[in-house]
C-alpha cells in the first residue's frame, strides 16, 4: 500500500495592528496558511481589526484561532508578567471572547486557541499560569482546542482537563537541545534564509523533528506549523515554504 502523505497545517499570527497602527501582510498571508491566528487584544488588535481579520479568514476558508496574550500591548505580549493566575484565567476568557464575538458577526467561528510570545514560553514550564489558561479554556466550555509546544506543561494539564491539543512547531525559530525555542535574545534564535527556513519546515513535516543549534535532533511530533507574519519578507518566505512542503507531496489543511 502507498503510504499517506504527511498532513501539515500552516498558522500564522495576524491581525497584529492597533488603531492606525498596521504589522505586516494580512491579505497575502491568507493565501498562503490554512489557520490565521487573531490578535484579540493583549499584545495587539483591537475590534475593527478583529472584525477586519475574521472577515477575511472566514472568505478565503481559512481557520480561525484566539491569539490570546498577556495585557501587555507596549510590549507586544514578548515580556513575561508575574500575573496572578485568576487575572490571567480572565484576560483569556476576554480576549477569546472579543474574538468569538467579531467573528460571530462575520458568521465566522473561532475554532481553536493559540497563546502568544511570552506567553506562550511560559506555558512550557509556568505549572500555575499553564492551569490558568486550561481553566479559561474548561469555563469557556471545553470545546476549544489549544495549540501548543509539544512537553509543555500546558499540554499535559489540557489533556487531563479534557481539552484537545494540536502540537505545533516552528520554521523560522531555531530549537534548543531540549525542544524549546532558542530566546529571541540570542543570535540565530529567528532564522530569516528562506531555504534553511524550507528545509526546516520540511523535515518538521516529513521527519518529524529538527537539529538543535549543537547538532543534535529533536523531536516534534507535530501537526501545525508556524510561520511568523511579522518577520522582514514574511509573504515571500511562506510562500517558499508552501511551495516546498507541496512539492515533496506535504498536504495543507487546518487543524481545527
Amino acid at each position: 500500500m502507498t503510504a499517506a502523505a504527511p498532513l501539515l497545517d500552516l498558522n500564522a499570527d495576524l491581525a497584529e495592528g492597533f488603531g492606525s497602527w498596521t504589522l505586516g501582510d494580512d491579505d497575502a498571508m491568507l493565501q498562503v496558511v490554512t489557520t490565521a491566528n487573531v490578535a484579540c487584544g493583549g499584545h495587539a488588535g483591537d475590534g475593527g481589526t478583529m472584525r477586519r481579520a475574521c472577515r477575511a479568514a472566514a472568505a478565503r476558508g481559512v481557520a480561525i484561532t484566539a491569539h490570546v496574550a498577556y495585557p501587555d500591548l507596549q510590549g507586544f505580549g514578548r515580556r513575561f508578567l508575574d500575573i496572578a493566575p485568576g487575572d490571567l484565567t480572565d484576560q483569556v476568557i476576554v480576549q477569546v471572547g472579543a474574538l468569538q464575538a467579531m467573528a460571530g458577526a462575520e458568521d465566522a467561528v473561532v475554532a481553536g486557541v493559540k497563546p502568544h510570545g511570552a506567553l506562550y514560553n511560559a506555558l512550557a514550564h509556568h505549572e500555575a499560569q499553564a492551569a490558568a489558561v486550561v481553566r479559561a479554556l474548561v469555563e469557556l466550555g471545553g470545546g476549544l482546542p489549544l495549540l501548543a509546544a509539544p512537553g509543555s506543561v500546558v499540554v499535559r494539564l489540557a489533556q487531563e482537563a479534557g481539552i484537545a491539543v494540536v502540537l505545533e512547531g516552528f520554521a523560522d525559530r531555531a530549537y534548543l537541545p531540549d525542544g524549546t525555542l532558542t530566546p529571541r535574545r540570542m543570535p540565530g534564535a529567528v532564522l530569516t534564509d528562506p531555504v534553511a527556513v524550507a528545509e526546516q519546515a520540511l523535515s518538521i513535516a516529513t521527519a518529524q523533528g529538527v537539529r538543535a543549534a549543537d547538532g543534535s535532533w529533536v523531536d516534534l511530533p507535530v501537526r501545525s506549523l508556524c510561520l511568523h507574519g511579522d518577520t522582514p519578507g514574511a509573504v515571500a518566505l511562506a510562500r517558499t515554504i508552501r511551495a516546498r512542503l507541496e512539492s515533496a507531496g506535504v498536504e495543507l489543511r487546518a487543524a481545527l
